[in-house]
């Protein structure tokens, strides 16, 4: 049995996905305290908010390419697998999350 070399996407995948994961975290981390520590909540227009929407995209962006390059990692040929598969976990769960967590804050209005 041939030792196969690890998949560069899956690499890819796996330091995209934590990145992904841990700064969408501290992101909500960072966007609930500013919510509790401002009298009245953070106005929707401020420049703050706009922020952190953007943020959230660019991170939600970045865990999507994260989940794209591991699934490519899985499939290629006469590679490890290893790090593809738990970069596509990883993001699979990051993207999951976040998302419900947006829905729960939806749901829950003002």
């Amino acid at each position: 049995m041939e030792d196969y070399r690890h998949s560069g996407l899956g690499i890819a995948s796996f330091i995209l996905s934590l990145v992904a994961a841990l700064c969408l975290f501290a992101l909500f981390g960072v966007a609930g305290y500013l919510e509790i520590s401002t009298p009245g909540g953070v106005s929707e227009e401020s420049p703050l908010a706009v922020g952190i929407g953007l943020l959230l995209f660019l991170f939600l962006g970045l865990a999507f390419v994260a989940l794209c390059l591991g699934i490519a990692g899985l499939v290629e040929k006469r590679r490890r697998r290893i790090l593809a598969g738990l970069g596509t976990l990883f993001s699979a769960f990051a993207l999951i999350s976040a998302i419900a967590v947006m829905l729960i804050g939806l749901t829950m209005g003002k």
